[in-house]
């Protein structure tokens, strides 16, 4: 008989193998990989079962918590898949501003009911995107260039180590694993439970500008972001988005989108650190021209979904980067002229430079983030536009500094997301908390 979750468990080759192999790619491009079993927790118990389990049955473990997860890194052949999706307990003390909520919690239904309670927690920017791979890989969430990473605002956490024994870990217990934990992503050795976060008080005042320009302007536009970005005040999202049209415009048209927030303690202080978009050089030829207008992040949600439409196969790819704007341009062009139709776009994202971050497994970043995400309806053009977000990046690669993990391609495109020394303290952590290997790494790492 098998020790795993009776009912929550299926074997390849299983009526309702294959649903629940491809429902944790949330994404239409699921990658031929099939692990051996997959296993459907639903409280810590499910967890250390399915451990013991894998290790008794020499199967590596893989875990998914429910995200975009573009690569699909929790799929591997053989192994056993643990979906915590279903961990999404939320326990709110607003008098502490503390929360301690499960790996498959929301983000955008956290900041729901975090509002209701006049708080708030740098969550991530995409709805259906759950806490889990969010928080180990960093968390670059609404206001984050005020409150720092996600990550940074763990402040503990409860897992499921290799052997089986549940612990908590933070600054004070067992800190190498609290340390390996945020940052570490999918190459996390242990399974979380819960994570303990810190709250912030709800801002009093989001608003927001709203620029589009036509695509032609590209050199104008990212030559001014880049020589603004030391500039911009920490309390706005610079977010330039580039595309073939935007629906939610009614532009069917190229072109390239500024939509920023700003969070402040009234809407006269978030409408003067947005006025910096009124010094684009071409802001006379905008094609929408909104220098401010007051939002909510129900608002904000479905903005950002409208780039993210669900009926899609996607591939991504990202850079860090601190390279001018003359260096950049020949790859922009090339991203631009061959980008697929829309939800295809291009990120920038002005980021730094950033304040001194805690030490922490998170270790790279810099000054601009650029991602790409390429999206098509069908599965016969796969070989047409797959590989548009990772040759892009390839070709720009000696520009950049690293990637992030929230949209790795390490599968297809090994990079560096950690810092050299991270990596030896991860290796040697690892060691001490997983010695046989249980748990799968990345799929890829230089």
């Amino acid at each position: 008989m098998s020790a795993l979750p009776a009912g929550r468990h299926f074997f390849r080759g299983d009526d309702g193998y294959e649903a629940a192999r491809s429902g944790t790619v949330w994404n239409q491009r699921v990658p031929a990989r099939h692990p051996e079993v997959i296993v459907q927790a639903t409280e810590v118990d499910d967890i250390v079962k399915s451990l013991r389990y894998a290790k008794a049955n020499g199967r590596k473990v893989n875990i998914r918590s429910g995200g975009h997860s573009w690569a699909a890194n929790h799929l591997r052949d053989d192994a056993l898949l643990l979906d915590v999706s279903r961990i999404d307990h939320a326990e709110i003390d607003a008098e502490k501003g503390t929360a301690r909520v499960g790996p498959g919690k929301g983000g955008s239904i956290l900041m729901g009911e975090l509002e209701a309670q006049n708080l708030f927690f740098p969550a991530g920017h995409c709805k259906g995107v759950c806490l889990g791979g969010y928080l180990l890989q960093g968390g670059y969430g609404w206001n984050s260039r005020v409150w720092g990473l996600a990550c940074e605002n763990v402040i503990g956490l409860d897992v499921v180590t290799a052997d089986g024994e549940q612990i908590y870990c933070d600054a004070d217990n067992h800190p190498d694993l609290y340390w390996a934990a945020r940052g570490a992503g999918p190459g996390f050795f242990a399974v979380v439970t819960s994570f303990h976060l810190k709250l912030y008080p709800r801002p009093a005042a989001c608003g927001t500008a709203v620029y589009v320009y036509p695509i032609e302007l590209a050199d104008e536009i990212y030559t001014w972001a880049r020589n603004v970005s030391a500039e911009v005040d920490r309390r706005v999202e610079m977010q330039i988005v580039a595309s073939r049209s935007v629906p939610s415009m009614n532009l069917e048209t190229p072109a390239i989108t500024f939509a920023s927030p700003a969070f402040a303690d009234s809407e006269k202080e978030a409408e003067e650190v947005l006025k910096i978009f009124g010094t684009v050089p071409v802001v006379d030829k905008a094609l929408v021209n909104i220098p401010y207008m007051p939002t909510d992040m129900p608002t904000w949600y479905t903005a950002v979904m409208s780039n993210y439409l669900a009926d899609y196969r996607y591939a991504a790819d990202n850079m860090w980067t601190s390279a001018s704007a003359d260096d950049l341009l020949p790859g922009i062009h090339n991203i631009i002229d061959t980008i697929p139709d829309h939800p295809s776009h291009f990120l920038w994202l002005n980021w730094g430079p950033s304040p001194q971050r805690p030490d922490m497994a998170y270790s790279i970043e810099d000054e601009v983030y650029l991602a790409l995400y390429g999206a098509w309806k069908n599965e016969a053009d796969d070989g047409k536009y797959g590989d548009w977000a990772r040759s892009n990046m390839a070709a720009m690669s000696h520009l950049a500094t690293g990637i992030q993990l929230a949209d790795e391609n390490l599968g297809q495109r090994p990079a560096r997301f950690a810092s050299d020394d991270a990596m030896v303290r991860l290796d040697k952590t690892r060691a001490e908390y997983d010695p046989d290997g249980l748990f799968n790494s990345w799929m890829g790492r230089l």
